[in-house]
């Protein structure tokens, strides 16, 4: 476990916040370099703060199915299993600067040139693709280090991956008593 790790951790949850942004169609109502600023000081406290948890988590369920490994190496197995989420990070800024925050919003404007609807379509698809890249990786990092066949590493990964939905959905919940959250308007 060394610095790289924790720089790819941290630009894992860059990517992550600028995700979100776009789901939430924050480009209506903030700028690219707005969601950008967002990103860096959020996004990469929250990728750090997931890579830790991940590595639990996964630690965890390797353990209980028969791995054998440390912290350090499922930290770094999920570190450089995220390198093609990381590298997006470009793509993410090459598409802003070229797009705006159009890049930002829930879909496409109906005015939007046809230039910018096929770019977005292409950051689209090849997030996706380095996306998939990134599960690919993971799953062949944890089958290695916690000496699994595949099919047992990736339903280890996907075990992994619902509990943590899980419980993002029960702390949002449990926010949610405490703060009521109102849809925006």
């Amino acid at each position: 476990m060394g610095p790289w790790d924790f720089a790819l951790g941290a630009l894992q949850g860059m990517v992550g916040s600028l995700v979100m942004s776009h789901l939430v169609g924050a480009g209506a109502h903030a700028s690219a370099l707005e969601i950008f600023v967002q990103a860096i000081l959020f996004g990469s406290i929250s990728g750090l703060i997931s890579l830790f948890l991940f590595a639990e988590i996964y630690l965890r369920l390797g353990a209980s199915a028969g791995g054998a490994s440390t912290r350090a190496r499922v930290i770094h197995v999920l570190a450089y299993g995220g390198v093609p989420v990381a590298a997006s990070l470009g793509l993410w800024v090459l598409t802003a600067l070229l797009a705006g925050p159009v890049l930002f919003m829930k879909s496409t404007p109906a005015d939007a040139e046809g230039f910018v609807v096929l770019l977005l379509d292409a950051h689209f698809v090849a997030f996706w693709l380095l996306g998939l890249w990134s599960v690919v990786l993971q799953v062949m990092g944890l089958s290695e280090i916690q000496a699994f066949r595949t099919r047992k590493a990736f339903l280890v990964w996907v075990l992994g991956q619902a509990l943590a939905l899980l419980g993002s959905l029960m702390l949002l919940k449990l926010l949610s008593l405490w703060v009521p959250i109102e849809p925006p308007t």
